[in-house]
This record gives structure tokens, C-alpha cells and sequence, in this order.
């Protein structure tokens, strides 16, 4: 297989567009083929290109951001770990745990324990006020609330 020359600046452009927008919109439903007409490019030519550059599939760079966003959802705030799943895109609690625990080393329910000291944490109903995360599928859960909103 022939080295891969690296791709012109054009198209660098065109995959930081894409990026930012999975950066901006990591909490909604995003496929590839949205993510390939966000770059201009057919989603094949766009897959191959954007693993090059940013050595990862916009898949998995997709769920890195979600993940990250958990973590601070968790440490932050009074949110449920299935509010949370759902807040930052992921339709699948188990899904969410699985790909959380690959990523950090430990379940969602651990990570939140470890960072739930004395420290005050922000109620739920303020980050949904403000819009800071909406919850895509809403969960039947009521949020646990150290104050009430």
C-alpha cells in the first residue's frame, strides 16, 4: 500500500468544520453521512480522510466528546448517571457504561462516587434551565436534588 500524501489545505479546512460541529452538537444524533456533507466530501473519502488526520474514526472521536462531557456532568452536578447518558447524546445507558468504562477505567456509578465528597455540586433543573445540556430521549427519572427547583 502507497504511502498516503497529506491532504491540502482545503481539505484540512473542511475537516476542522466537521469536527467543530460534533464539538458543537456532540449531544445530538450525528451519523457519518451528516458529518461528510458538513466537509463536502462523499462520507467514504471523508472517513478515510479524517482517521488520517486526526487518528481516530469521527466515531470514535464523537464518543471521546461525549465521554468527556460526562465526566463533567458527573463530578459537577446532581444529575443521575442515566440523565446524564442521555444529555450528552448516548441513547443506550449500557451502551454509555460500556464505552465509559473503556475510556476512563471505571463505570459512570464509580466515577461520580469518587468525585461526590463535600464539595457543593450543581442542581440538575439549573443546567437544564440554562440549557447547558438538553436531554435528547428524556429520562422517567427525577433528578436527585440537594436543592429543589
Amino acid at each position: 500500500m502507497a504511502p498516503t500524501a497529506a491532504p491540502r489545505e482545503e481539505l484540512l479546512v473542511d475537516l476542522r468544520r466537521a469536527r467543530d460541529h460534533i464539538d458543537a452538537r456532540f449531544g445530538e444524533p450525528i451519523d457519518l453521512q451528516q458529518l461528510a456533507a458538513v466537509a463536502a466530501l462523499s462520507k467514504y473519502h471523508f472517513h478515510r480522510l479524517f482517521t488520517a488526520v486526526y487518528g481516530r474514526t469521527p466515531a470514535t472521536y464523537l464518543s471521546e466528546r461525549r465521554i468527556e462531557r460526562a465526566q463533567d456532568l458527573l463530578r459537577a452536578t446532581n444529575l443521575t448517571v442515566t440523565e446524564v447518558c442521555f444529555a450528552v447524546g448516548f441513547s443506550s445507558l449500557g451502551s454509555f457504561s460500556s464505552r465509559f468504562r473503556a475510556v476512563v477505567g471505571e463505570t459512570p456509578s464509580q466515577f461520580q462516587r469518587r468525585y461526590s465528597g463535600n464539595a457543593p455540586r450543581i442542581p440538575g433543573c439549573y443546567i437544564f434551565m440554562r440549557g447547558l445540556v438538553e436531554i435528547q430521549n428524556a429520562s422517567q427519572e427525577k433528578p436527585r436534588s440537594e436543592t429543589s427547583c
